[in-house]
């Protein structure tokens, strides 16, 4: 590396499903510098304004990129505008990529359906990290298949894929096991957070992360 401002990845000569064709190689002297697509300054959809899509936004910003958030009611906070999910299908054509960052719950089951693939425009990037029951996982193979999107799935539905399903294989498409949480910051993270709501319980204060979910009745509770 001459100036930091090229990466040479040196992966295994067999191709990584996922990655462009261009990142496998088989003689190191034969590699030459090619157009890899980027999104870097790009219009980015994080779906889900909670710990996780706040922690999302946060590191979009070291890539200049421009956050659009959605969540279940539209309102106002200090990071900016944050659009109702009614708006959802409005946005998603004016994105380069789109996060999934929202709780599994009775309204954001589906809510990824078989229409929202279609709506992104072509060459954006799917990112899911919630849960796979977000996204219509048929939909969404249809649309990688056909070379319109990409997709970076933490999750999916079914979970876990069985073996020969389209989403090992297909171009475009990086799978991984449901890992994102796991880094070493994981272990120090799962202490303090439970101590952290313990203090604010034992406060009578409003706990972190708390998110709306749907009774079998149909009644909106509070839940952390």
């Amino acid at each position: 590396m001459k100036d930091g401002t090229t990466v040479w990845l040196p992966y295994h000569r067999s191709r990584i499903p996922g990655l462009p064709d261009e990142f496998t190689y088989a003689v190191a002297s034969r590699c030459t510098p090619c157009p890899v697509l980027s999104r870097v300054p790009g219009r980015v959809l994080v779906v889900g304004h909670g710990a996780v899509g706040a922690a999302v936004a946060a590191r979009l910003g070291a890539f200049r990129c421009e956050t659009v958030f959605v969540a279940r009611t539209a309102r106002t906070t200090p990071a900016g505008r944050v659009h109702g999910a009614a708006e959802l299908r409005g946005l998603l054509p004016t994105a380069d990529a789109v996060v999934l960052c929202a709780p599994l719950t009775g309204q954001t089951r589906g809510m990824f359906g078989a229409q929202a693939p279609a709506l992104m425009k072509d060459g954006a990037l799917l990112v899911n990290v919630a849960r796979g029951e977000l996204v219509d996982t048929g939909a969404l193979v249809r649309e990688v298949r056909a070379g319109r999107l990409r997709a970076g799935l933490d999750v999916t539905d079914p979970e876990p894929l069985p073996p020969g399903h389209p989403l090992w294989h297909l171009p475009g498409v990086l799978v991984t096991p449901h890992v994102a949480a796991f880094t070493d910051a994981f272990p120090a993270m799962t202490e303090d957070f439970p101590r952290r709501q313990l203090h604010l319980y034992a406060r009578g204060e409003e706990l972190h992360n708390v998110v709306l979910t749907t009774t079998a009745a149909g009644d909106a509770v509070r839940a952390a």
